[in-house]
């Protein structure tokens, strides 16, 4: 339901938002890296599609994503989670309107290596153990090893999500280690016999195990239905609504069309106009 409240939401902003000039030949995004699949996708397709245009994608985290638009250093800020409101206002400051285009939705697997035998865990098990209070995974099932816990950088709109809907703003432990994007994740804990972390769900593969939360499974139809407890929308902000017509407009819109939702789920996310 959160999800599904957010798009409405959004879909609001693009209902009111103001139209800008029409758009150049080149286009800058930057900011999510869960996000960064999705765009570099869709950016190889347009240029395929329109000779001349000039698509750059840099991922250097949701919060920079934010920044980048706010400072007009690119037309498009990936975020993996919805601007805050102090962003809004910085926007607003230097003469910016943020303009939320929810493009996929996501689920954030909980993520074990695959000689782990824990399936399950419980949103309340996975809190405690990136506070701290469960520290070896004998106490959860598993074998006598100690935890070793992953998360992303705190810049992360991942992290965001994990910190809201996981930790519920109580404090991870201090021996926790922290990385710069989900797929370092992935390779940190598919390298790591006792590491457990959390990614997007097009990062999950057969290198790491994801473990069902409150006995659901972390699937596309779960994700969709809401049943599943980790989940959230991913974001394109852009300054104002993109003029019709214009090379931003339609890379903006390409989520909306047959192709853009092919290539959303074939990267493993799920297209918003499915469900």
């Amino acid at each position: 339901m959160r999800i599904f409240n957010t798009i409405l939401v959004a879909g609001f902003v693009l209902l009111f938002a103001v139209a800008v000039p029409a758009q150049g030949d080149k286009i800058v995004i930057d900011g999510s890296t869960t996000v960064g699949p999705i765009v570099k996708a869709f950016a190889e397709f347009y240029m395929q599609q329109n000779k001349g245009v000039n698509i750059t994608v840099s991922e250097s985290g949701s919060g920079n994503g934010a920044k980048s638009l706010i400072n007009s250093t690119c037309q498009i800020g990936a975020m993996s989670r919805f601007m805050k409101d102090g962003e809004f206002k910085a926007a607003i400051e230097k003469g910016v309107m943020p303009v939320a285009h929810v493009v996929a939705m996501d689920g954030l697997p909980i993520i074990v290596h695959p000689s782990n035998p824990v399936k399950n865990l419980t949103v309340d098990q996975v809190r405690d153990i990136y506070t701290g209070k469960i520290t070896n995974w004998n106490q959860v099932g598993g074998p006598n090893r100690p935890i070793i816990m992953i998360s992303r950088d705190t810049n992360s709109g991942t992290y965001e999500t994990f910190n809201e809907i996981v930790m519920r703003k109580e404090k991870i432990a201090g021996n926790c280690e922290y990385v710069g994007s989900n797929g370092a994740v992935r390779q940190r804990v598919q390298s790591t016999a006792n590491a457990i972390g959390y990614a997007g769900l097009g990062f999950v593969d057969n290198t790491v195990k994801a473990l069902s939360i409150n006995d659901v499974a972390p699937t596309p139809r779960t994700v969709a239905r809401g049943t599943y407890p980790i989940a959230r929308a991913l974001y394109l902000f852009t300054d104002k609504y993109p003029k019709l017509g214009s090379h931003l407009h339609g890379f903006i819109s390409l989520y909306l069309t047959p192709k853009g939702q092919e290539i959303i789920e074939s990267i493993g996310f799920i297209p918003v106009t499915e469900y």
